[in-house]
């Protein structure tokens, strides 16, 4: 996709979007056969429900097809939320994230796992988890020490009601 019509795109559905209270987090274009895909990827502080993405993908549609930003070629719509696995980019990405296990890839090299705790405007607190019987410890890292940030899936943590019950 070009920039012109990635920029043409994103000035014509921003403002849909942050009326529903939502972020545009990406706009991609790929091919899907014949036809192109559209994927409108949104994203909020309390994350986004389906019904929302239902009619907020109406809503852009209304729009492209009054606008000729996409032209004449048939293309496939799709609205939808970020992936569990998305990389963290954004400060809010990270606000977001607060509580989960994020593997951190870092700036000189090497990694590391850690759940994050809290976000500030220079950097983040962690709880580096404790390896074979060892207490958690705690961590701080600069935005500019991370090359690469993903949330790690936890299929079997226990929910903090759960651990206070």
């Amino acid at each position: 996709m070009s920039t012109t019509q990635s920029d043409r795109l994103r000035g014509l559905l921003e403002p849909l979007v942050a009326a529903k209270g939502l972020d545009l987090e990406d706009i991609e274009m790929s091919k899907a056969g014949k036809r192109r895909m559209l994927r409108v990827i949104v994203d909020s502080d309390e994350g986004v429900e389906l019904d929302a993405c239902a009619e907020l993908s109406r809503e852009v549609s209304d729009k492209l097809d009054e606008s000729d930003v996409m032209g004449e070629d048939e293309y496939v719509l799709e609205v939808s939320s970020p992936g569990a696995d998305r990389p963290l980019t954004e400060h809010r990405h990270y606000v977001r994230a607060i509580d989960r296990l994020v593997k951190f890839q870092l700036a000189e090299g090497g990694e590391l796992i850690a759940r994050i705790l809290d976000v500030d405007d220079e950097g983040i607190d962690l709880e580096v988890p404790g390896v074979k019987g060892r207490k958690a410890t705690a961590r701080r890292i600069a935005f500019t020490d991370i090359a690469k940030a993903r949330v790690e899936i936890e299929f079997n943590r226990k929910d903090k009601k759960e651990e206070e019950a």
